[in-house]
């Protein structure tokens, strides 16, 4: 059960009503996420974490049974408060996603440790992949340019020709292929949405009148759901194997992706060319494959 709790301040306690970082509430997720993941916390976990008073730890796991009495108890034994055996987290932030998130960012150098409601460490291992080297004055001045409606003038290094060429675009979003950082934009020259690759803009040398915007990007703008199913050329128990491993529900599993992200995201699920692959290669299909290639066009980018 996921639902938003009151964050009114406890009586005396000084603590503000709403969503600072580190308010009651923060606090709150902070007690669900431990006993979800570690089973136990104390009040010294929490005046650690958010450099708290002893009472107000206190006040803060007395709130929290206040709202969910069956989710923990204290061990007179360990002297910790414990999780009960019928637990069931409240807050978002402990769903698994989010604490494999977590452990992903610290593993791969995004978070430290102490930014992580994380306690006890596993150990952690990541496929390894080239860093992308960003310049933060380039996307300092793109996320500026979207927030502001500019236009921009970059140096840009495409592969389509040995030098780097002057361009004008107006970006609007940022977006990650799986592999890659792209900020969308109006190319101003080609009259048209494009990917650019960030890491290839050398530099930005000055703002220019805009473009045309976010609301006039019809592939940005308009969603494609893919219909995932396992491959039916599997066997009926591997079948299930593939459901497993892609969380399916009744067989089947729909991905919504923007029309213009659909290429990369086609190619990360090797469903961009799948035929001729064994079935134990290629293990999902598209159920509505047909639907699918009417929003295909060839890649918007340089």
């Amino acid at each position: 059960m996921n639902r938003k709790l009151e964050t009114n301040a406890v009586p005396g306690s000084g603590e503000p009503k709403t969503g600072s970082r580190w308010g009651q509430e923060r606090r709150l997720e902070f007690i669900d996420f431990r006993l979800q993941w570690e089973g136990r916390l104390n009040r010294g976990d929490l005046t650690d974490f958010f450099g708290i008073s002893i009472p107000q730890a206190s006040l803060d796991i007395s709130r929290y049974q206040s709202i969910c009495p069956q989710n923990m108890e204290y061990d007179r034994s360990t002297k910790m408060y414990v999780a009960m055996p019928d637990f069931k987290p409240v807050f978002p932030v402990s769903h698994p996603s989010r604490y494999l998130n977590e452990l992903l960012a610290t593993a791969t150098g995004v978070l430290p440790r102490d930014a992580t409601f994380v306690g006890w460490w596993p150990s952690v291992a990541v496929v390894p992949v080239p860093t992308r080297i960003l310049d933060v004055n380039v996307l300092t001045a793109l996320l500026r340019a979207i927030r502001e409606r500019q236009g921009l003038r970059i140096q840009y290094q495409s592969m389509s020709r040995p030098d780097a060429i002057s361009r004008v675009i107006t970006p609007h979003a940022i977006a990650f292929d799986g592999f890659r950082w792209h900020v969308r934009a109006y190319c101003h020259i080609r009259e048209l949405f494009l990917d650019f690759v960030i890491a290839r803009i050398l530099r930005v040398e000055a703002t220019e009148q805009p473009g045309r915007g976010q609301e006039e990007d019809h592939e940005w703008n308009t969603i494609v759901t893919l219909e995932i199913i396992a491959n039916l050329e599997l066997g009926e128990q591997r079948r299930r194997v593939v459901e497993l491993d892609y969380g399916m529900e009744d067989g089947q599993i729909d991905l919504r992706c923007r029309q213009s992200l659909l290429f990369y995201t086609l190619r990360q699920l090797g469903l961009d060319d799948s035929d001729g692959r064994c079935p134990e290669v290629q293990q999902i299909t598209l159920k509505n494959r047909a639907a699918v290639e009417g929003f295909r066009k060839p890649r918007a980018s340089e």
